[in-house]
Protein backbone atom coordinates (compact mmCIF):
# COMPACT_ATOMS: atom_id res chain seq x y z
CA UNK A 1 0.00 0.00 0.00
CA UNK A 2 1.35 3.67 -1.24
CA UNK A 3 0.17 6.05 1.28
CA UNK A 4 1.09 9.74 1.00
CA UNK A 5 0.98 11.51 4.34
CA UNK A 6 0.95 15.55 4.26
CA UNK A 7 1.56 17.58 7.58
CA UNK A 8 0.02 20.85 7.88
CA UNK A 9 0.35 23.85 10.61
CA UNK A 10 -1.58 22.68 13.21
CA UNK A 11 -0.62 21.44 16.34
CA UNK A 12 -0.40 17.97 16.94
CA UNK A 13 2.39 17.35 14.94
CA UNK A 14 3.54 14.35 17.08
CA UNK A 15 0.00 12.70 15.49
CA UNK A 16 1.59 12.30 11.99
CA UNK A 17 5.35 11.53 13.04
CA UNK A 18 3.76 8.40 15.27
CA UNK A 19 1.86 7.75 11.60
CA UNK A 20 4.98 7.77 9.94
CA UNK A 21 6.67 5.89 12.81
CA UNK A 22 4.30 2.95 12.51
CA UNK A 23 4.16 2.95 8.29
CA UNK A 24 6.67 0.83 5.99
CA UNK A 25 8.96 3.52 5.71
CA UNK A 26 9.62 2.21 1.90
CA UNK A 27 5.35 2.37 1.17
CA UNK A 28 5.10 6.53 2.18
CA UNK A 29 5.56 9.83 0.86
CA UNK A 30 5.58 12.68 3.31
CA UNK A 31 4.35 16.31 2.31
CA UNK A 32 5.61 19.08 4.89
CA UNK A 33 4.17 22.66 4.78
CA UNK A 34 6.18 25.05 6.41
CA UNK A 35 4.51 25.75 9.25
CA UNK A 36 4.41 22.54 10.03
CA UNK A 37 8.38 22.24 10.24
CA UNK A 38 7.85 25.29 12.66
CA UNK A 39 5.31 23.01 14.65
CA UNK A 40 7.34 19.87 14.84
CA UNK A 41 10.56 22.14 16.24
CA UNK A 42 9.01 23.62 19.51
CA UNK A 43 6.24 20.38 20.04
CA UNK A 44 8.21 17.45 19.76
CA UNK A 45 12.19 16.77 20.06
CA UNK A 46 12.38 15.47 16.53
CA UNK A 47 14.11 16.82 13.82
CA UNK A 48 13.27 17.56 10.38
CA UNK A 49 15.75 15.50 9.40
CA UNK A 50 14.85 12.80 11.32
CA UNK A 51 10.97 13.48 10.14
CA UNK A 52 11.40 13.21 6.35
CA UNK A 53 14.11 10.15 7.00
CA UNK A 54 10.99 8.01 7.97
CA UNK A 55 9.66 8.38 4.40
CA UNK A 56 10.81 7.26 1.22
CA UNK A 57 10.60 10.86 -0.22
CA UNK A 58 9.81 14.18 1.13
CA UNK A 59 8.78 17.50 -0.39
CA UNK A 60 7.62 21.03 0.61
CA UNK A 61 4.41 21.73 0.11
CA UNK A 62 5.18 24.50 -2.65
CA UNK A 63 6.43 22.17 -4.60
CA UNK A 64 3.77 21.87 -6.65
CA UNK A 65 5.51 20.25 -10.06
CA UNK A 66 6.23 17.08 -9.08
CA UNK A 67 4.79 13.76 -9.91
CA UNK A 68 2.71 12.78 -6.65
CA UNK A 69 1.01 15.92 -7.68
CA UNK A 70 -0.57 14.58 -11.34
CA UNK A 71 -3.87 11.99 -11.21
CA UNK A 72 -1.88 9.26 -12.96
CA UNK A 73 0.68 9.01 -9.81
CA UNK A 74 -1.08 6.14 -8.07
CA UNK A 75 -1.10 5.71 -4.37
CA UNK A 76 -3.69 4.08 -2.19
CA UNK A 77 -4.54 6.69 0.87
CA UNK A 78 -3.10 9.95 1.68
CA UNK A 79 -3.53 11.00 5.47
CA UNK A 80 -3.44 14.58 6.27
CA UNK A 81 -2.24 14.54 10.00
CA UNK A 82 -2.67 17.40 11.77
CA UNK A 83 -4.68 18.95 8.89
CA UNK A 84 -5.48 22.46 9.98
CA UNK A 85 -8.13 24.19 9.40
CA UNK A 86 -7.63 26.01 7.10
CA UNK A 87 -6.03 23.25 5.02
CA UNK A 88 -9.16 21.20 5.46
CA UNK A 89 -11.12 24.57 3.89
CA UNK A 90 -9.30 24.58 1.11
CA UNK A 91 -10.00 20.75 -0.08
CA UNK A 92 -13.33 21.04 0.50
CA UNK A 93 -13.59 24.18 -1.66
CA UNK A 94 -11.38 22.54 -4.08
CA UNK A 95 -9.05 24.93 -4.04
CA UNK A 96 -5.33 22.93 -5.06
CA UNK A 97 -3.07 25.70 -4.23
CA UNK A 98 -0.37 23.87 -2.54
CA UNK A 99 1.12 20.23 -2.69
CA UNK A 100 -1.08 18.68 0.26
CA UNK A 101 -4.53 20.92 -1.02
CA UNK A 102 -3.47 19.50 -4.69
CA UNK A 103 -2.90 15.80 -4.00
CA UNK A 104 -6.16 15.61 -1.50
CA UNK A 105 -7.95 17.30 -4.56
CA UNK A 106 -6.32 13.89 -6.64
CA UNK A 107 -7.74 11.50 -3.54
CA UNK A 108 -11.43 13.07 -3.81
CA UNK A 109 -11.30 12.86 -7.72
CA UNK A 110 -9.67 9.23 -8.16
CA UNK A 111 -11.96 8.02 -5.45
CA UNK A 112 -9.12 7.01 -3.15
CA UNK A 113 -8.80 7.37 0.45
CA UNK A 114 -8.30 10.38 2.28
CA UNK A 115 -8.28 10.61 6.40
CA UNK A 116 -8.02 13.98 7.82
CA UNK A 117 -7.45 14.36 11.25
CA UNK A 118 -8.29 18.19 12.11
CA UNK A 119 -6.50 19.94 15.03
CA UNK A 120 -8.27 22.64 16.50
CA UNK A 121 -11.24 23.21 18.99
CA UNK A 122 -13.96 23.92 19.19
CA UNK A 123 -14.95 23.69 15.67
CA UNK A 124 -16.89 26.74 13.91
CA UNK A 125 -19.88 25.82 11.97
CA UNK A 126 -18.26 26.51 8.90
CA UNK A 127 -15.36 24.29 9.88
CA UNK A 128 -18.25 21.50 10.55
CA UNK A 129 -19.72 22.40 7.30
CA UNK A 130 -16.22 21.98 5.29
CA UNK A 131 -16.11 18.21 7.28
CA UNK A 132 -19.64 17.74 6.13
CA UNK A 133 -18.92 18.05 2.90
CA UNK A 134 -15.24 16.75 3.03
CA UNK A 135 -17.20 13.21 4.30
CA UNK A 136 -20.10 13.36 2.07
CA UNK A 137 -17.60 13.26 -0.72
CA UNK A 138 -15.62 9.74 1.35
CA UNK A 139 -13.26 11.29 3.24
CA UNK A 140 -12.96 10.44 6.40
CA UNK A 141 -12.98 12.71 8.80
CA UNK A 142 -11.01 11.70 12.15
CA UNK A 143 -10.55 14.32 15.06
CA UNK A 144 -7.87 13.48 17.75
CA UNK A 145 -10.31 12.88 20.41
CA UNK A 146 -9.07 10.42 23.25
CA UNK A 147 -11.16 7.02 23.98
CA UNK A 148 -11.60 7.51 27.78
CA UNK A 149 -13.12 4.63 28.45
CA UNK A 150 -9.09 2.76 27.62
CA UNK A 151 -8.16 5.17 30.61
CA UNK A 152 -5.09 6.96 29.42
CA UNK A 153 -2.59 7.82 31.11
CA UNK A 154 -0.28 9.75 29.20
CA UNK A 155 -0.35 12.39 26.58
CA UNK A 156 1.28 9.38 24.61
CA UNK A 157 -1.43 7.12 25.18
CA UNK A 158 -3.92 9.24 23.67
CA UNK A 159 -1.76 10.02 20.45
CA UNK A 160 -1.52 6.17 20.18
CA UNK A 161 -5.11 5.99 20.66
CA UNK A 162 -5.68 8.21 17.44
CA UNK A 163 -2.57 7.05 15.14
CA UNK A 164 -4.44 3.20 15.98
CA UNK A 165 -7.24 4.11 14.71
CA UNK A 166 -5.87 5.80 11.18
CA UNK A 167 -3.80 2.68 11.06
CA UNK A 168 -7.15 0.68 11.39
CA UNK A 169 -8.82 2.97 8.54
CA UNK A 170 -5.73 2.47 6.00
CA UNK A 171 -5.86 -1.80 7.26
CA UNK A 172 -2.73 -1.75 9.02
CA UNK A 173 -2.25 -3.65 12.26
CA UNK A 174 -0.93 -2.45 15.14
CA UNK A 175 -0.33 -2.64 18.51
CA UNK A 176 -0.94 0.55 20.01
CA UNK A 177 -3.48 0.25 22.16
CA UNK A 178 -5.89 -2.79 23.22
CA UNK A 179 -9.23 -3.24 22.72
CA UNK A 180 -11.82 -2.23 24.99
CA UNK A 181 -12.59 -5.16 27.28
CA UNK A 182 -15.86 -4.34 29.75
Amino acid sequence: MKIIIGMSGASGAIIGIKILENLSKEKTTLILSENAKEIIGFETHYSIEQVKNMAVKTYDNSEIAVGVASGTNTFDAMVIAPCSTSTLSKIACGISDNLITRVAAISMKEKRKLIIVPRETPFSTITLKRMFELSHEGALILPPVPAFYLKPQTIEDIVNYVVGKVLEHLGVEHNLYQPYQP
